[in-house]
């Protein structure tokens, strides 16, 4: 599936969840998926936990937040590695 197909799965509504960038058809916000995946979770144990999610959706989020880190930088302080 392309870039363009993937993010057209992710919505964002200001009359939904504050307009956070969410799953086209569920409230689940984005950042709350790659929350969890950066934390240890398989896209099968999204899967799991939220029901009606499909795979593809779990690349959207992962596509969006690609697209979001060209735009954005977030401050790491310098040598803070393990």
């Amino acid at each position: 599936m392309e870039r363009q197909e993937l993010l057209a799965r992710i919505s964002i509504d200001p009359n939904v969840c504050f307009g956070k960038p969410c799953i086209k058809g569920h409230r689940i916000w984005v950042s709350l998926i790659l929350d969890y995946l950066a934390s240890g979770w398989a896209a099968a144990d999204v899967l799991r936990e939220f029901p009606g999610v499909e795979e593809v959706d779990v690349l959207a989020c992962i596509a969006y937040g690609a697209e979001m880190a060209r735009e954005r930088y977030v401050d790491i302080p310098v040598g803070a590695g393990p």
